[in-house]
């Protein structure tokens, strides 16, 4: 199982490979929306931004998010890690139910480039 750290350095992880990417997905990513993604087997949420096609992590919480940000993911720890090294296929965990992702719907329209 994942630690709280591991996933933490996930979300580091996928915030540079995000600043670094090409054009299409640097434009999906650039919105300024809070963010939450919640881990759900260590019962712990990581909170923040995602800006300038960065995530910017301000807060890291146990259980639940306090405040509903404007992306929501959820999933364990195990599959964050394995979808930031290339071994778990998003959209494929999202349809399988293994990761769920709650936006509105111009803001999934947007981020539809990274699945």
């Amino acid at each position: 199982m994942a630690t709280t750290e591991e996933c933490r350095a996930a979300l580091d992880k996928l915030s540079d490979n995000m600043a670094g990417a090409n054009s299409d997905v640097r434009a999906a990513t650039a919105l300024d929306r809070t963010l939450s993604c919640r881990i759900t087997d260590l019962d712990v949420t990581f909170s923040g931004r995602l800006t300038n096609g960065r995530i910017e992590v301000l807060a890291t919480r146990p259980g639940p998010p306090p405040e509903k940000a404007q992306i929501r993911l959820s999933m364990t720890g195990d599959d964050l890690v394995a979808m930031v090294d290339g071994r778990l296929n998003f959209a494929k965990a999202w349809a399988a139910g293994r990761v769920r992702l709650e936006a509105s719907f111009r803001d999934l329209l947007r981020l539809r480039t990274l699945l």
